[in-house]
């Protein structure tokens, strides 16, 4: 049985997607081996396949852990207490802030996602539909309040914040003159001026 941790404790499927995550992103998913990614983790490929069936699986778990995290975050938003403006717009700027603190991993999946297998594709698309349901149905809340504009549907809104999100990793840089913070703050004002009655 392979070890579960290395020397400072760190799990070895933490160590792998570490690995693959930063060879995927400076090589590419198609040029990285497998026999790279556990030198880089400096584990066994028995240690890989212990844990992961296959460098698909690892491009599957790149992505399913960043959505993982703003599923439970939008739950997170969607639940609480407080104005529908108020929780679309926290939802809204947080996805912004999520994905820029995983780009690497935003960046991987879009330039990727055609390498998974029809079957790990399929189990992505229903997760993010999911996702995509339970934002727009923030939307959809307002919208039946009165509180935003139903001039343009739902759907198309969510398509537009989103298409907004999913090119953040083609432009934007740490060291550039925002922080992910700000962005997240102009986006999601954008998103709520275009839905304003």
């Amino acid at each position: 049985m392979p070890r579960t941790t290395d020397g400072d404790g760190t799990p070895v499927p933490q160590r792998l997607l570490a690995a693959a995550t930063r060879l995927f992103a400076e090589q590419g998913y198609d040029r990285t081996s497998v026999q790279e990614i556990v030198e880089a983790a400096g584990v066994t490929k028995g240690a890989l396949y212990h844990y992961f069936g296959s460098k698909d699986d690892l491009l599957h778990e790149v992505y399913a852990r960043v959505l993982r995290l703003q599923q439970e975050r939008l739950d997170h938003f969607a639940d609480m207490d407080a104005p529908v403006e108020q929780r679309l717009r926290g939802a809204a700027a947080d996805v912004v802030v999520t994905t820029i603190e995983n780009l690497d991993d935003a960046m991987i999946f879009f330039r990727s996602m055609h390498h998974l297998s029809p079957e790990k594709s399929k189990q992505v698309r229903a997760e993010r539909r999911r996702y995509h349901e339970r934002f727009r149905a923030l939307i959809e809340e307002g919208q039946k309040e009165g509180v935003f504009s139903t001039a343009t549907p739902a759907d198309l809104v969510v398509d537009y914040h989103f298409g907004s999100v999913h090119h953040l990793s083609t432009w934007y840089r740490p060291d550039g003159p925002l922080t992910p913070q700000q962005v997240a703050d102009h986006l999601a004002d954008l998103l709520l001026r275009a839905l304003r009655p």
